[in-house]
């Protein structure tokens, strides 16, 4: 007579438990963080640092004062992954109180107030990086040009001096570091085409900045694909699916395009919106968060193509050049509503029909 083998939750082949899918979601960052490190300073990491630190601290204070286990909760690893994407989404010689903000805010007001992980509505890092961007827009702004445009170069002790006192070991200040060889203030590739076009200009002529090589932004481009390749590694290692990054990137490009076919002296190409600011960094591991986006398959695809359809709207109409941020929170007020909409029919039951359709009163 033959036995049976019994598995559990036999319809789930992941068998990761959450710490390790956070900790790949981190390790899975490390290209992206290194090449961005590598062209706008070691302050990349001062920030990660302060974030992830800032979070992990929040975390456990509030788990211990909950009276719930502490050693649990921290080894999910979920609070050090919010603060390494608010991290990297802060400019590299910001304030020091804006990733201390920044970070408690995103652990005790977007995760913990809502009873912690797995009941947060929010992406935390992305309601945090929007509180810090509308509450401190100078700071949040000022993100400096790469390393090979600068006037002044700093090192790690300028960088670590800048983030806790405003200025290096020499006395630079944060805007005269931001100064390229052209003497003018520089911006990242996004925030310089909105100026120029309100200014103006066209986007051909904006395009001929010397922080830009056509579409390509110098500095941003490798970043964007070191990002890339850790996405790709996600998808490889099934760590998330790939129906959020896919809609996601391909309304937006999608959406771009059609702008960029009605007017391309206005409209940035689908390129430039690619690969210069955060989309493929909200497509692989800002969006496919597990708790705040839509749980279905068919509710991922609509998530993603509305996260990538509201980037390109507020970047080329609204006041902020990179939207990521805005759309994730935005489509993750809409998430219950997608998911009611496209969730299977339970196995057994048939789909409801109205009232009226059955002859029967309402």
């Amino acid at each position: 007579m033959s036995k049976l083998s019994v598995g559990s939750s036999p319809h789930h082949h992941n068998q990761r438990d959450t710490g390790a899918v956070m900790r790949l979601v981190m390790y899975a960052c490390i290209p992206g963080i290194l090449m961005q490190t590598w062209f706008f300073g070691v302050g990349v990491l001062i920030q990660i640092a302060l974030c992830m630190v800032t979070a992990v601290v929040t975390e456990a204070l509030i788990v211990e004062l909950r009276k719930k286990n502490t050693e649990r909760v921290i080894k999910d690893s979920s609070a050090a992954l919010a603060g390494l994407l608010l991290g990297i989404s802060i400019p590299p010689l910001a304030p020091w109180w804006i990733a201390v903000i920044g970070s408690f805010f995103a652990i005790a007001l977007v995760k913990q107030v809502y009873g912690g992980l797995g009941f947060n509505m929010f992406n935390p890092a992305m309601a945090a990086y929007i509180m810090l961007l509308i509450s401190f827009p100078v700071q949040m702004t000022a993100w400096l040009p790469p390393v090979s445009l600068t006037e002044q170069s700093f090192t790690f002790i300028d960088a670590l001096n800048t983030v806790f006192t405003g200025f290096t070991t020499d006395g630079y200040s944060i805007e005269q570091l931001r100064v390229g060889y052209d003497g003018l203030s520089m911006a990242t590739p996004l925030d310089h085409l909105k100026t120029q076009l309100i200014e103006g200009y066209t986007v051909g002529e904006a395009l001929s900045s010397p922080i830009m090589s056509g579409n390509w932004g110098l500095g941003w481009t490798p970043v964007a694909l070191a990002y890339l390749a850790g996405g790709l590694l996600l998808l490889k290692l099934r760590v998330i699916n790939w129906h959020i990054p896919v809609s996601m990137i391909g309304a937006a490009m999608a959406t771009s395009f059609v702008l960029f076919a009605a007017d391309s002296s206005v409209y940035g190409s689908p390129a430039f919106h690619l690969i210069n600011g955060s989309l493929i960094v909200g497509a692989f591991f800002i969006a496919t968060d597990p708790v705040s986006a839509a749980t279905t398959n068919r509710g991922r695809l609509i998530f993603g193509a509305a996260i990538g359809f509201w980037i390109i709207v507020i970047r080329t109409w609204g006041n902020y050049p990179d939207a990521v941020a805005f759309a994730v929170v935005l489509m993750n007020m809409a998430v219950p509503l997608i998911d009611y909409y496209t969730r299977p029919r339970t196995y057994g039951h048939k789909a409801k029909t109205s009232s009226i359709h059955n002859n029967e009163e309402p």
